[in-house]
């Protein structure tokens, strides 16, 4: 039981605090991608340690699944002490409680993060499809010209992926400027941003009162935005990326799914190119965030190996009945 406890508590303690901590340590953007892998750790490691909890419960509730009385006295012994007000052992049935609803909710979950991830694979895919058919291809270049007064450019997964350029854009950008965006784009598709956008974004629309969930995927958008900036402005300088960012900002909306230079942050991104971070405010982030990478991605193997070495105690009555 101290291990699912110590899995459950290291959950908590990452869905409260780490919105509040990621967002603070990656709002600026000075490593966005080791912000991006803060946030997936983050992301990522509640649902593990949920899931790990419940398979230790389980398999420690499956040795004792023909001894009755014992699992009848246990749960008497709990309620017993719940009735004279020992706010511990009510802990513990709280954890049983989210256990079992871990348990029972993690097929309809998954069912519903599959549905997302489905729907939005299949609205990518016939917008890339029908964007190629209505468009002409760009002379000398992987894009798709599409008629149409509205300033945007962006991509979608499709097969193949496209590059989508309106001809509004066209008549607004000059070559430096075009060829900025067009890198930008594909950054995004080469670093197959819009796989871990279609995750982040499903988690969040699947669990929406999870605060991790549904902020990580506003700030892992809004930082893969960032990485496809700096990939653009090492080929073509970060002037000409921030003139482009600007030229085409105030479009419309993107479409559902679509990765573009002006899809999110576009204040926070132009404050970034006109005012880099200094060496040493990057190497801070990077050091910052490297540890916090760590920490996370062995959070929940290191509360599972503490509890079942004994050096922590997380179940409440354990540390009780030392007491």
């Amino acid at each position: 039981m101290s291990i699912a406890a110590c899995l459950l508590l290291y959950s908590l303690v990452v869905a409260v605090l780490g919105p509040r901590l990621l967002t603070r340590w990656t709002r600026t953007g000075m490593a966005p991608r080791l912000g991006v892998a803060a946030w997936l750790a983050a992301i990522v490691s509640v649902p593990a340690a949920w899931v790990a909890a419940a398979l230790f419960l389980v398999i420690e509730l499956a040795q004792v699944w023909n001894r009755p009385g014992q699992i009848l006295h246990s749960c008497l012994a709990v309620l017993e002490t719940v009735a004279v007000g020992d706010a511990g052992v009510a802990l513990q049935v709280a954890l049983f409680a989210v256990t079992a609803a871990v348990l029972a909710g993690a097929a309809v979950l998954a069912a519903r993060l599959s549905r997302c991830l489905l729907g939005a694979r299949s609205r990518t895919h016939d917008h890339a499809r029908m964007a190629r058919v209505a468009g002409r291809s760009m002379l000398d270049s992987d894009a798709v010209v599409v008629d149409s007064p509205q300033r945007l450019a962006y991509c979608v997964a499709g097969r193949p992926n496209t590059i989508v350029v309106t001809r509004g854009a066209l008549d607004t950008l000059d070559e430096p400027h075009l060829a900025a965006v067009l890198a930008h784009e594909r950054a995004h598709l080469a670093g197959h941003h819009h796989l871990l956008l279609a995750a982040t974004r499903g988690l969040a629309a699947t669990v929406p009162k999870v605060a991790l969930f549904t902020l990580g995927a506003t700030e892992v958008a809004r930082l893969l935005e960032m990485c496809a900036d700096d990939a653009a402005a090492r080929a073509h300088g970060r002037h000409t990326v921030l003139g482009a960012l600007l030229a085409l900002s105030g479009a419309a909306t993107l479409p559902v799914g679509a990765l573009g230079a002006t899809g999110v942050g576009v204040a926070d991104r132009a404050e970034r190119l006109a005012e880099p971070a200094t060496l040493g405010q990057r190497w801070q982030a990077r050091v910052l965030l490297t540890t916090t990478v760590s920490l996370l991605a062995t959070g929940p193997f290191v509360a599972g190996l503490l509890a079942a070495t004994g050096l922590a105690f997380c179940d409440p009555l354990t540390v009780a009945q030392q007491i």
